[in-house]
């Protein structure tokens, strides 16, 4: 028996479609592909919270197949407290992601439900340094995930207080990426620099200025040790805030100490050598001067410990630290032995040693990692990174950078030191 059709009657869903316009929207809409991934890079910051409020819900309004919260490790695993590092992002991306779970379920867009919250870690198997590196690992994550967006958070410095937005955002602009910065609501206040008040660096403060008085005087006699509780008194008041940036903790503050006072005569020792050499060349025109500028990578961690080998390789004559910048020291050399003694790394040894131990003080030194370079002569390996962005003229020894809103210049046979401390997370 023939099939006669549908008749007159009959629903047609093709005519259906046909005559309701906004259903064939709303069909085509729902059969349209999800939006890529989105990557937001976390650090903790003023804005952090709202940044994830934004994303997630543009995310669920835009139907993004999934939210990746990553942190770039500014550490390599193995290295003195990495663990503890590694710890400390994880908590700030499980935060992160609470909050970015919490913004999903409240959210009335129809695609928040399908919005998968993904946590990772990134390069924590090798060393970072700079925005191009950083750029690197987040493409490779973004195109092993079918990521097509990264989102940053306007206050996101990735590395302590050193700020990287501007030049990550560049380098993000080079990659098939499309990057942005969530349009959030900024603190008008800076924050303080100086830290919380506690007892415990109040009173680590007072015993140090104590000792340091004492030691400088006579701690027999009654006037100097009036005037030197009175002297600390005075220095733990006013400078406690400022002069530490953690409290005190036992056993990991005194074995500091104790191992502080093994590094002083050793230092000592490298000082009256230097100058022996840098003496002996000076007198002897024979011997040759061969005035560089050259870079070096560090594994010590940063803040006071970076501080510690900056000022280190300053007091040792042939080599004055001219700055410091995120792991990377810059440092003039007047000799060709210091500028290899500088290379082999017995200063950045004994300072991991001070701050964690024997154990980091057996990492390999700089020149086994490969992380030196001689940025001038006729043995430059490098360029100066940013006189040759800026256009300027590589050999000259002459660096310049903006620094909010002013440019700083600094020689490399300048006498002064620019260390940048970049304070720990």
């Amino acid at each position: 028996m023939a099939d006669a059709g549908p008749s007159p009657g009959d629903d047609d869903p093709d005519t259906e479609a046909s005559a309701d316009p906004e259903a064939t929207s709303d069909s085509d809409a729902a059969s349209a592909p999800a939006s890529g991934a989105v990557i937001v890079p976390v650090e903790p910051s003023s804005t952090l919270r709202s940044t994830i409020a934004h994303i997630a819900e543009a995310a669920a309004t835009e139907g993004a197949s999934a939210l990746h919260l990553v942190e770039i490790a500014s550490w390599r695993n193995g290295d003195p407290e990495s663990d503890e590092r590694a710890a400390a992002a994880e908590r700030v991306l499980e935060r992160a992601a609470a909050w970015a779970r919490a913004d999903l379920e409240d959210s009335e867009a129809p695609g928040a439900p399908d919005v998968e919250v993904v946590m990772a870690v990134l390069g924590a198997d090798g060393y970072l340094f700079g925005a191009d590196d950083y750029v690197r690992v987040l493409a490779e994550y973004a195109e092993a995930n079918d990521a097509d967006r990264v989102v940053l958070d306007p206050e996101y410095t990735p590395v302590g207080n050193t700020t990287l937005l501007q030049p990550l955002e560049f380098a993000l602009s080079n990659t098939p990426l499309s990057v942005e910065t969530a349009p959030v609501d900024r603190p008008t206040r800076r924050e303080r620099f100086r830290t919380e008040a506690t007892t415990g660096r109040f009173v680590a403060l007072f015993g140090l200025s104590l000792a340091f008085y004492l030691l400088l005087g006579d701690p027999t006699y009654w006037f100097d040790a009036v005037t030197g509780v009175a002297t600390a008194a005075v220095v733990s008041i006013t400078l406690s805030r400022v002069s530490l940036d953690s409290d005190p903790a036992f056993p990991r503050t005194p074995m500091r100490i104790v191992r502080g006072l093994i590094y002083v005569p050793v230092l000592l020792f490298e000082i009256v050598k230097a100058n022996l050499v840098v003496a002996r060349v000076i007198l002897d025109p024979r011997l040759p001067i061969e005035p560089t500028l050259n870079r070096m990578r560090v594994i010590v961690g940063s803040g006071l410990p970076l501080m510690t080998l900056a000022n280190s390789i300053t007091l040792t004559p042939g080599t004055l630290t001219v700055r410091a910048r995120d792991s990377d020291l810059y440092v003039h050399s007047l000799v060709p032995w210091a500028r290899e003694g500088l290379f082999d790394g017995p200063l950045e040894r004994w300072t991991r040693f001070v701050y964690y131990g024997r154990r980091a003080a057996r990492l390999p030194s700089p020149r086994e990692r490969d992380d030196v370079a001689i940025l001038q002569g006729p043995d430059a390996t490098e360029e100066l990174p940013i006189a040759a962005a800026d256009g300027g003229d590589p050999g000259s020894g002459v660096e310049s950078e903006s620094s909010g809103g002013a440019a700083v210049e600094v020689e490399s046979s300048d006498d002064s030191t620019d260390a940048d401390g970049v304070t720990d997370r």
